[in-house]
């Protein structure tokens, strides 16, 4: 707790000063698609026994993972797939629950797709 305000206060500062990459990069794991880059696919594929409830997805460069990519309400069940379409580069994935995930990097293609099937 004694860490949260001051990184709260250090998000808001970065923000007000025009750092908005910054915190979004740190925050968020920045924008899926940044303004002019070419595209590919990220298809999480759930070959696991349980419902995947959160996808954070940043580049390999950003911080750290950032926040749920899922839409709100949206969950991945066994079986099922859910297609994120991301600027081409090299991306960093994190998919599960809690107690259970799989992390690995990807690199995207432009125009191409990369299937990430989380197993266990």
């Amino acid at each position: 707790m004694r860490l949260a305000l001051p990184a709260l206060l250090l998000s808001a500062t970065l923000a007000l000063s025009g750092c908005t990459s910054v915190v979004d990069n740190f925050v968020t794991g920045g924008p899926l698609v940044r303004p002019g880059d070419t595209t590919g696919i990220i298809q999480v594929v759930n070959r696991s026994g349980y419902t995947l409830t959160s996808v954070l997805l940043s580049r390999c460069s950003a911080p750290s993972y950032g926040l749920n990519r899922l839409p709100s309400g949206v969950s991945i069940r066994p079986g099922q797939s859910y297609t994120f379409r991301v600027s081409a580069e090299c991306w960093s994935v994190l998919a599960g629950l809690a107690g259970h995930d799989a992390r690995q990097n990807l690199h995207v293609r432009s125009g191409g797709g990369v299937v990430y099937t989380v197993t266990g």
